[in-house]
């Protein structure tokens, strides 16, 4: 997934956190700001940045992102923490990478979400970051009470002589792009239709982490990884891709409660093949690029081995037959 934005200057902090009254640098205001969550990174969050990137250069700026952490629907509903598609670290990444640099970060609690929506377009876009323009997606709503609309926003910047553009709903091969249906897709374990989606692989970052050894004893040895509390992937096993030292390599990988052994934390646990590094303690990317099989419980070891072969050559197969990429 490609932005024509302005590329981000390698001289910009990845990410600026706001607090508030507290002055921003110089050479950070006057930007083109990209307003959302963003969670994901996806396409049409790529689309915002291209209009931002756009915008940026017809009024001799460069553009970087507004976002939210963490994400204002766990601050009210924290008992029902949001499936994050990418933590803080992953997204100001992404964003970068679309022209979007640096990402101011807001952190969001309750008194952020008291603001009111006047105030936050006078105080905070238009004083504390001297926006020279805002983009937002059409159902972009901030302020106390979520009263502050694209319709308001574009009244009262505009008032200000700030443009602000309404980007509307993005659809990919016809169908609506959303962090939503991302999500959605991840649950139901179609790691190709949250790829669509999204425009890469969803991947995951973490540190390996020491394991029982069965896999080793079964002759899959494994590189673990505790996953976020909040990730509901559906569990399984899939053809995936670890980014070891630069480099993608296939592999495949259960992502469970190990039900044959002890049903205890999900976890996900990847085996490499053809690879025998260490790699306890480092932490790498793991990219998903097809369900293979729900998980399940196995009666006999021989009968776990005898599936695990057959998991493991299907997801040569796949992964053979899938073009590499750069993440």
């Amino acid at each position: 997934m490609t932005s024509s934005s302005e590329a981000a200057r390698p001289d910009a902090p990845p990410a600026f956190v706001l607090e508030p009254n507290q002055p921003v640098p110089a050479d950070l205001r006057g930007r083109v700001l990209a307003l959302g969550n963003f969670d994901g990174v996806h396409r049409g969050h790529a689309e915002l940045a291209r209009v931002a990137g756009a915008m940026a250069a017809e009024r001799g700026t460069s553009a970087a992102a507004l976002t939210f952490e963490p994400h204002p629907r766990t601050v009210f509903r924290p008992e029902q923490p949001v499936f994050r598609l990418t933590p803080e670290p992953i997204k100001v990444a992404l964003l970068a990478e679309l022209g979007l640099s640096p990402s101011f970060i807001i952190p969001f609690d309750r008194a952020v979400a008291g603001i009111p929506a006047e105030a936050f377009v006078d105080d905070l876009l238009l004083g504390q970051l001297g926006a020279a323009g805002l983009v937002c997606g059409y159902d972009f709503h901030f302020g106390k009470g979520r009263t502050g609309s694209p319709e308001m926003l574009q009244a009262r910047a505009g008032h200000a002589g700030i443009p602000v553009a309404v980007v509307p709903p993005f659809t990919f091969q016809g169908e609506p792009v959303s962090s939503t249906l991302v999500r959605t897709a991840l649950e139901a374990g179609d790691v190709g239709h949250a790829a669509a989606l999204l425009g890469r692989p969803w991947f995951v970052r973490g540190e390996i982490a020491h394991g029982d050894k069965r896999g080793r004893d079964l002759g899959y040895p494994t590189a673990n990884m505790h996953l976020a509390r909040d990730c509901r992937l559906r569990f399984g096993i899939y053809a995936v891709r670890m980014k070891i030292d630069g480099v993608w390599r296939d592999g495949v990988a259960s992502f469970g409660s190990r039900p044959t052994f002890d049903d205890g934390a999900p976890r996900l646990e990847t085996f490499v093949f053809d690879f025998s590094g260490d790699l306890y303690g480092r932490t790498v990317d793991v990219a998903f690029v097809a369900f293979l099989r729900g998980e399940a419980k196995f009666d006999t070891l021989d009968a776990l081995i005898v599936q695990m072969d057959v998991d493991s050559a299907r997801a040569r197969g796949i992964l053979a037959a899938t073009p590499a990429f750069l993440l």
